[in-house]
C-alpha cells in the first residue's frame, strides 16, 4: 500500500506541476501574436500530450487503487477531481490541440484568439482541479497498521 501512496503522489505531483507549468507558458503567450502564438502550440504539442497522458492516467489509476483500498473521502474526491480533469481535456482541450495542429504559422485561423481563451480556460479549470487533487491525496494520512 504504501507503494501504491508513493506513487499516487510521485504521478498526481508530476501531473499537476506540469499543469501549472503549460499554465504559465500559455499565460506568457497572451502579450505575442497569433503566429508567435501558433508556433509555439505546435511546439507544445509535439510531445506533451504524451507527457500528460503518461502522467495523468497512473495518476488516475493509483488514487483509484487508494479509494477502493481506504474508501476516505479526500482520496474520493480527489479520484472525481482527476476524473473531471480527464473528461474536460477529452471534451475541450483534445479537440482544439487536434485543430491547432493542423493550423499554419504563416496564415493562423482567423478566430485564434477565442480558440486560445477556450483553450485556456479549460486549461485553467483543469490546473485547479489537478492541484487541488493533490492536495487532497498529500493530506490524505497513511492508513495504520492496526
Amino acid at each position: 500500500m504504501r507503494f501504491v501512496k508513493l506513487a499516487n503522489l510521485w504521478f498526481a505531483g508530476l501531473f499537476a506541476g506540469f499543469l501549472l507549468t503549460v499554465l504559465v507558458l500559455e499565460q506568457s503567450l497572451r502579450r505575442f501574436d497569433a503566429h508567435v502564438y501558433t508556433q509555439v502550440r505546435q511546439v507544445e504539442l509535439d510531445r506533451l500530450d504524451t507527457l500528460a497522458s503518461v502522467t495523468l492516467l497512473p495518476a488516475i489509476i493509483t488514487t483509484l487503487v487508494l479509494v477502493l483500498r481506504t474508501r476516505r473521502a479526500p482520496t474520493i474526491a480527489a479520484l472525481v477531481l482527476l476524473l473531471g480533469v480527464f473528461v474536460l481535456t477529452l471534451v475541450v482541450n483534445l479537440p482544439i490541440n487536434h485543430d491547432q495542429a493542423a493550423w499554419s504559422v504563416q496564415s493562423p485561423a482567423a478566430d485564434w484568439a477565442d480558440v486560445r481563451d477556450r483553450w485556456q480556460l479549460a486549461h485553467l479549470a483543469r490546473t485547479v482541479a489537478a492541484a487541488v487533487a493533490l492536495a487532497l491525496l498529500i493530506g490524505v494520512p497513511r492508513r495504520s497498521a492496526a
